[in-house]
C-alpha cells in the first residue's frame, strides 16, 4: 500500500512537472451551461468510500464546488469563506460538496486543516473536472500577482518555490493550471448556475446561489 508521505511527494512531484510544462488544455471539449444535465460520477471521498456525485443532488439543490490544489492560498481563502457562509446555505435549503483533486488521504487532511463542513470528491485525474469544461489557466490567470520571473514557469523557479512552500508546511500539489469553478445543480440534474472562476481569486458572491433557485 502506498504511503501517505509516498502520495504527497508523488502530488508534488506532478505539480512540479506541470508547472515546468505550462497549460496545455486551452480549450474545453465539452461545456456545461444553465439548463444542461450536470455531468455525474462515482468518485471516492475524503474517507475513502465510493460516492455518486448526483447523489448529492437527488435530496436537495447542490452546490458543486471544483477546488484548486490542496496547497493554494487561494483554496485556502475560499475554504475561509465557504465556512462562514455555509450555514446561510444550508438555510436556503442548498447542499454543498467539494470535487478536489487529492487522493482521500490528502483530502480529509486538507478539510480537517481548513475546517470544511462538507465532504470532498477526490478526481485525481482531472476527468470530471475537464465534463464540466474547466480547461487551464494561463500564467497570467494564476500567477497575477507573482514576481514577474514566475511568469516564464521555469522549472528552477518552481523548484525553489515547492522548496518554499513545504518549508510553510503547505507544498503545492497536483496541476497548479486547472481552472475552477462552481455549478449548481438542481435535484432534476439540470445546472442551474455554472460560474468558472476567470482567475484564481474569483470567488463568487454567495447570494447567487439562492437568487438562481428563486427564478
Amino acid at each position: 500500500m502506498t504511503s501517505a508521505v509516498d502520495l504527497a511527494g508523488a502530488a508534488e512531484g506532478a505539480w512540479l512537472e506541470a508547472f515546468a510544462r505550462g497549460p496545455r488544455e486551452l480549450t474545453a471539449d465539452t461545456l456545461v451551461q444553465v439548463g444542461d444535465e450536470a455531468p455525474d460520477a462515482t468518485l471516492l471521498d475524503d474517507e475513502g468510500r465510493q460516492q455518486r456525485l448526483s447523489a448529492f443532488w437527488e435530496d436537495q439543490p447542490t452546490l458543486v464546488v471544483f477546488w484548486r490544489h490542496f496547497g493554494c492560498s487561494c483554496g485556502f481563502e475560499r475554504a475561509r469563506r465557504l465556512t462562514v457562509e455555509y450555514q446561510g446555505l444550508v438555510d436556503a435549503g442548498v447542499g454543498v460538496v467539494i470535487v478536489g483533486m487529492g487522493d482521500p488521504s490528502r483530502a480529509a487532511e486538507y478539510r480537517r486543516a481548513q475546517r470544511l463542513p462538507c465532504r470532498i470528491l477526490c478526481d485525481p485525474t482531472e476527468n470530471l473536472y475537464r465534463r464540466y469544461g474547466l480547461v487551464e489557466w494561463l500564467p497570467a490567470q494564476v500567477l497575477y500577482d507573482a514576481p514577474t520571473e514566475f511568469l516564464s514557469h521555469h522549472r528552477d523557479t518552481g523548484e525553489a518555490f515547492l522548496v518554499d512552500r513545504r518549508e510553510q508546511g503547505r507544498p503545492p500539489t497536483d496541476n497548479p493550471w486547472r481552472q475552477t469553478g462552481e455549478f449548481l445543480v438542481g435535484r432534476d440534474g439540470r445546472t442551474r448556475l455554472a460560474l468558472r472562476y476567470q482567475y484564481c481569486e474569483d470567488y463568487p458572491d454567495v447570494r447567487i446561489v439562492p437568487a438562481a433557485l428563486a427564478r
